[in-house]
C-alpha cells in the first residue's frame, strides 16, 4: 500500500468516524439527560431532606440510618419484591419457553395462537389489572367460582397477605408475551442438524431437548432472565392499581414505597435513598448473573464447543 493510499484510508476513517459519532449524538445526549443525570440526582438527593419547595437541609447517611433501623415497612417491602421477582422471573422463563416450544410445532393456525399469547403483553396494563382482579374477587370471582365448583371454600386472593404476592406474580407471568417471542425466535436458530445427527445416534426426545435445545438457547434464556429480573423488581403497576401496598407488607413494593415517600409524602430525599438501595440491588443480582453467565452459556464456534 503506498502512501497516498494511506492517507486517503486514514482520512476515510477519520470520516466515517466523524459520522458516526454525528448520528449517535442524539442518542448520547438522551442517555445523559433522561438516565445519567437525573440517577446522580438521586444519589445527591438522598443525602438531604427536601420535600419540593422549601431548603434543602442536609443530613449526610441518616436517610438510610433511618431506612434500616427506624422504618418499619422497609425490610417487608424488601422481601415482598424479593419474593415477587423470584416467582415472576423463574414462572415466567418456564411458561414461555413452554408456550415457545409448543407454537414452534407445526399445528393448524399457528399464527393465530402466536398472536393469542403474545396479545396480554400488549394490552393496557390498568385494564389487564382490573380484569384480574374480577378473576381474583373474593365473593363472585371466576377462580373462586371454580373452587366452589369443586368444593373448596373461597380463597382471598388479593386480601391475604400469604396469597397477594403470588397472586400478582402469577399476572406478570401471563403478561410474558414479549419473553414468548424471544424464545420463539431463538428455536427457530436451533441448527436442524444437531438433531438430525442426534436422532442418527439414537437420542430420544428428551436428550435431543436437554443436550441439544437447551445449550443452543443458553444466550436467549440468559437475556430473557436479565430483562425478566430487571423489570420485575422495578414492579409498581399491581400496587397502584389493585392492592394500594395491602395487606399489611404483602404487595408494598420497594417501587411503591418510593412512589408513596417521595410522591404522595413529598419527602423526596427519602424516597431518593429507597431508589439508590433498589438500584444497588438490581446491580448486585444483575453482576452475579452475568458472574455466573460464562460457566452456562454455550456459544456456537467458541472455544468450548
Amino acid at each position: 500500500m503506498t502512501v497516498l493510499s494511506k492517507k486517503k484510508s486514514l482520512r476515510y476513517n477519520r470520516s466515517e468516524t466523524r459520522a458516526a459519532w454525528i448520528l449517535l449524538l442524539p442518542s448520547v445526549i438522551g442517555l445523559i439527560c433522561i438516565t445519567y443525570l437525573p440517577m446522580i440526582a438521586s444519589f445527591a438527593l438522598s443525602l438531604f431532606s427536601w420535600n419540593g419547595l422549601g431548603e434543602m437541609k442536609y443530613l449526610g447517611l441518616e436517610n438510610y440510618v433511618r431506612l434500616f433501623t427506624r422504618d418499619t415497612k422497609f425490610y417487608g417491602s424488601l422481601l415482598t419484591t424479593l419474593e415477587y421477582a423470584g416467582i415472576s422471573v423463574i414462572g415466567s422463563v418456564i411458561y414461555s419457553m413452554i408456550i415457545a416450544l409448543l407454537l414452534n410445532r407445526k399445528v393448524p393456525a399457528r399464527g393465530f395462537f402466536r398472536a393469542v399469547f403474545y396479545l396480554p403483553y400488549v394490552l393496557p396494563a390498568l385494564a389487564v389489572y382490573l380484569g384480574w382482579k374480577w378473576l381474583y374477587d373474593y365473593n363472585h370471582g371466576f377462580f373462586n367460582y371454580l373452587i366452589k365448583l369443586s368444593g373448596g371454600t373461597s380463597v382471598k386472593f388479593l386480601d391475604s397477605s400469604g396469597m397477594v404476592t403470588p397472586s400478582l406474580a402469577l399476572i406478570a407471568v401471563w403478561l410474558s408475551g414479549n419473553l414468548i417471542v424471544i424464545f420463539l425466535a431463538g428455536l427457530q436458530n436451533v441448527p436442524r442438524s444437531y438433531h438430525e445427527a442426534a436422532e442418527i445416534d439414537g437420542a430420544n426426545a428428551w436428550q435431543r431437548f436437554w443436550k441439544i435445545t437447551i445449550p443452543c438457547m443458553t444466550p436467549i434464556i440468559f437475556y430473557n432472565l436479565l430483562m425478566s429480573l430487571v423489570s420485575n423488581l422495578q414492579v409498581i403497576t399491581p400496587a397502584l392499581s389493585l392492592t394500594k401496598g395491602g395487606p399489611g407488607t404483602g404487595s408494598y413494593f420497594m417501587c411503591y414505597m418510593l412512589y408513596t415517600q417521595a410522591f404522595k409524602s413529598h419527602k423526596y430525599g427519602y424516597g431518593s435513598a429507597v431508589a439508590v438501595i433498589l438500584f444497588l440491588i438490581i446491580a448486585v443480582f444483575t453482576g452475579l448473573l452475568f458472574g455466573t453467565s460464562k460457566s452456562w452459556i454455550f456459544y456456537r464456534g467458541d472455544d468450548r464447543e
